[in-house]
């Protein structure tokens, strides 16, 4: 077959190109950059990052910032300009930095989207190689695969019959089939989707069988998809159940707080005769009880988050599962690229009675031959797969390019009743050769094998598999005349047994043990030989006491029986990929929170199914990534322990953080409300309030999800599955942490009053105990016992601290901010009863928290993970 795809583009701009043909060369990179260039990137319109206009609009519109707004203008109104203008640089100052930080949480999306960008197979300059597919130009050729969705509109030039899903374009649920284009290709028409037996292939839609050649016709926005762009574009996130949740919880605090700024503008009207300042009063409360940072530390977390999974080779895909990854307790993987290298390597042969170790030769043994010719036969064309990639390497020497046809007639797929990949080829010699390979017991049915010769087969496939060998066996058939006979139906010869070496990842047993110390279950599950599965387990240092559990066996199995054996074994061999979606509801029927790793396409049920569906991002379908959760970036199993890991830091710093922020609102809701209760000068007005607000934000968006992580995070088991990220036990500390607070920066505001302090100073007092109560709580909240206390990763609540003090001292102490604030210097004595109280007020849980692990019996303690 000879054509060659080096494409001129027509004038219409309508990324048609006509053909000259030669070879499968494909364009060269300067033509292909040229084309990028005229055409641009085939990417349709999707989601842009909010811009700093977005931003400030969707901030305005939150009700703390209206409430700082309407105090500001009413202090304006009231023609004290002086705090009008303080109030309202304290809001432009407040919004400046939720801006920064709503985008520095953009940035860590946008670098998210692009890690997620699909990459295409191309062929340029004669070879393949992996690229971006919005770098894919007109006149490319793409290779496509099982699994894989089409990257741009094209025809389908050489390889297999398709079988293609374009349900997304027509809404019809039934696949059609697609067959190469005879003659060339042909870039002037423009079919609808729908069409069976056409050669035309279209944007979006999804390869469910076969793997074929693509001449790329049309990219970006003039492809069929890209028509409907702008559609896709409006299609808004939906928020997750934790956003929902907190959202509700605002709303309800909002219509509480709005509710007692009503009461309390009332009663100070009524009981002091001061409408202006029960007015502002209530605004003040209504501001203290507003915890409007809580949807912003769920968004800057699960942003931040997630970039920071990705940094570790974790792509997250549904940001809720960042909660689920620390409640992990049992992780299933696959054994072939996650637990070892993916490099196979052909490194035994059997025929004959003999074992050919082609390990440290150039060239295979002459008795290795007819088994790899056969290997190669019955391996695709352009190999994707590890063992079809070594056969490759092997085979090809022994049998040249150009000794047999470029295609073969007919292929036939893995099937559950038969494991073996069977292609059919016409044969040099007459008539038509069938070429297969496979698991070994498939291959021994297909070459109708007599029972005792196969029980020494089996005792021949069990000692190659003891060596950590992945063995697969080959046959082949010749038929005088091509009649499209059933493979089953044909008596095949048996040609031998070829075993691949596939080593375990150095890194593997390592992570697997800190997996297990994490009370995280590991167990192995592939579709390789029992032998070679129990064997690559031990490696790995997964337990193997139970045995192994075959795919045979399961369908054997009733559900209970199943859950049963589940509970006890871990490692799963022969299994077809539709038997994982069984091992996986077996488990959660257990009480497992499930982990399951995929990259096929009968994978995505069991990704779907499991609370952590994880997929593969290097050799992976399209459809695992999207039924998945996650998706491994290196496809390396040391990566979800890292995922975990950093899953459980943060889940255990967001906590924190909303601990903290319900923590905080209890003294300054307090300050505002209980003076004008206890016939009190008030201790907060409304710019009080603001430079509070200025603390608290920065603090739990930028200290807490920071903080390292838990020093022995990955020593503790798993949290309860049904424990809630926020629930009544955070809400209950963070109150008691708020009211110790408040009573302490209470007490002292009444103990100065008392002892004939002017109010001024008093005022100053307290409301510098509450900032700094406030930093030290903070502190107190995100340190964990045992980590150093000026760790590199806390500059962010030095710098804050410090920049607090400064504030503070300048209020204090410059006259004119004095005055608008309405605070004057306190003397020495009073500053360092402030500051102890406020160190008290805010440690003690900080000193609770390193007495108990001071109190942690020494047979407890533990190697910092």
């Amino acid at each position: 077959m000879a054509v060659d795809v080096r494409t001129a583009p027509s004038g219409d701009g309508a990324h048609k190109a006509a053909v000259v043909p030669a070879r499968l060369t494909g364009l060269d990179e300067g033509e292909a950059q040229r084309r990028l260039a005229q055409y641009g990137p085939n990417a349709i319109e999707g989601k842009r990052s909010r811009g700093l206009t977005d931003i400030v609009r969707g901030i305005l519109r939150e009700p703390m910032f209206l409430l700082l707004l309407a105090a500001a203008g009413l202090y304006l109104v009231l023609g004290d300009i002086g705090e009008g203008l303080f109030m309202m640089a304290g809001a432009i100052v407040t919004i400046g930095l939720v801006v920064l930080q709503e985008a520095r949480s953009e940035r860590a999306l946008a670098a998210l989207r692009e890690l997620a960008e699909p990459y295409a197979r191309v062929i340029r300059d004669g070879t393949e190689r992996r690229i971006p597919a919005r770098d894919l130009v007109p006149g490319d050729l793409i290779l496509v695969g099982e699994g894989e969705r089409l990257p741009a509109d094209g025809r389908l030039v050489a390889g297999d019959a398709l079988t293609v899903d374009e349900s997304a374009l027509t809404g019809e649920s039934v696949p059609v089939s697609k067959r190469p284009a005879p003659g060339g290709i042909d870039g002037t028409s423009d079919p609808d989707p729908g069409g069976d037996d056409t050669p035309y292939l279209f944007a979006g839609t999804l390869n469910v069988r076969g793997q074929g050649m693509v001449h790329v016709v049309r990219t970006g926005a003039a492809t069929r998809l890209g028509r409907i762009g702008a559609s896709l574009a409006a299609i808004e996130d939906e928020p997750t159940l934790l956003q929902k949740t907190t959202g509700a919880l605002i709303a309800k605090l909002g219509v509480l707080a709005l509710g007692f700024c009503a009461i309390v503008a009332v009663a100070y009207g009524v009981l002091r005769d001061d409408w202006v300042g029960g007015a502002l009063s209530g605004i003040t409360l209504a501001i203290a009880l507003l915890p409007e940072e809580f949807p912003m530390v769920l968004a800057i977390f699960m942003a931040l988050g997630a970039f920071r999974l990705a940094r570790h080779k974790v792509l997250v895909r549904r940001a809720a599962v960042i909660e689920t990854l620390g409640a992990a307790t049992f992780l299933c993987v696959d054994k072939t690229g996650t637990l070892t290298e993916n490099r196979m390597k052909v490194a035994a042969i059997w025929r004959g009675g003999e074992v050919q170790d082609l390990r440290g030769s150039d060239r295979p043994p002459a008795a290795a031959v007819e088994p790899l010719r056969t290997a190669l036969l019955a391996s695709a064309i352009r190999p994707v797969d590890p063992m079809d990639r070594a056969v490759h390497i092997a085979g090809m020497r022994i049998l040249p390019r150009g000794t047999w046809a470029e295609t073969p007639l007919r292929t036939y797929g893995l099937r559950p009743e038969l494991l073996a990949f069977i292609q059919v080829w016409p044969d040099p010699a007459g008539g038509v050769l069938y070429a297969a390979k496979g698991a070994p017991e498939a291959i021994f049915r297909l070459s109708r094998m007599e029972d005792d010769q196969r029980a020494r087969m089996d005792k021949v496939v069990a000692d190659l598999a003891g060596r950590g060998l992945r063995v697969l066996g080959v046959a082949s058939a010749r038929n005088t005349h091509d009649t499209a006979t059933a493979p089953e139906d044909l008596a095949f010869t048996f040609e031998g047994l070829i075993g691949f070496a596939d080593p375990v990842r150095a890194d593997v047993p390592q992570a697997v043990a800190d997996a297990k110390r994490a009370g995280i279950t590991v167990a192995m599950i592939t579709g390789d030989y029992p032998v070679t599965a129990l064997e690559i387990a031990r490696q790995a240092g997964i337990d193997t006491s139970a045995g192994v559990l075959t795919g045979k066996e399961m369908t054997e199995l009733d559900p209970q029986g199943l859950r049963e054996r589940a509970r006890r074994i871990r490692v799963f061999a022969r299994i077809m990929p539709e038997q994982k979606l069984a091992l996986v509801e077996a488990l959660k029927a257990n009480g497992a929170v499930v982990a399951m790793t995929g990259d096929g396409v009968n994978d995505a049920p069991a990704l779907e199914a499991a609370h952590i569906g994880i997929a593969m991002g290097q050799r992976g379908t399209d459809v695992a990534r999207e039924a998945a959760d996650l998706v491994l970036l290196d496809d390396r199993f040391v990566s979800i322990i890292g995922g975990v890991r950093l899953g459980r830091r943060i889940f255990a710093n967001m906590r924190k953080a909303l601990t903290y922020v319900t923590a905080i609102h209890v003294p300054i809701a307090g300050l505002a409300l209980l003076p004008i209760v206890m016939s009190l000068p008030p201790i907060l007005y409304p710019m009080h309030v603001i430079l509070l607000e200025l603390v608290i934000d920065p603090v739990c968006s930028l200290v807490f999800e920071g903080e390292p992580s838990e020093r022995y995070a990955m020593e503790k088991p798993p949290r309860p599955a049904a424990e809630p990220l926020f629930g009544t036990s955070q809400i209950v500390l963070g109150f008691i942490q708020g009211a110790v607070v408040l009573g302490a920066v209470l007490g002292l505001y009444v103990w100065a009053l008392n002892a004939g302090v002017p109010e001024m100073q008093a005022r100053a007092s307290a409301f510098a105990a509450l900032v700094l109560g406030n930093l030290v709580l903070a502190f107190s909240d995100a340190a964990e016992p045992g980590t150093s206390f000026f760790d590199r990763r806390r500059l962010a609540f030095w710098g804050i601290g410090a920049g607090a003090a400064v504030i503070i001292a300048i209020i204090i102490y410059v006259p004119p901010l004095a005055f608008i604030l309405k605070v004057s210097p306190p003397s020495p004595s009073w500053l360092a009863a402030t500051l102890t109280i406020a160190v008290l007020a805010g440690g003690w849980f900080g000193f609770a928290k390193r007495l108990r692990s001071a109190w942690t019996p020494s047979n407890e303690q533990r190697t910092p993970a």
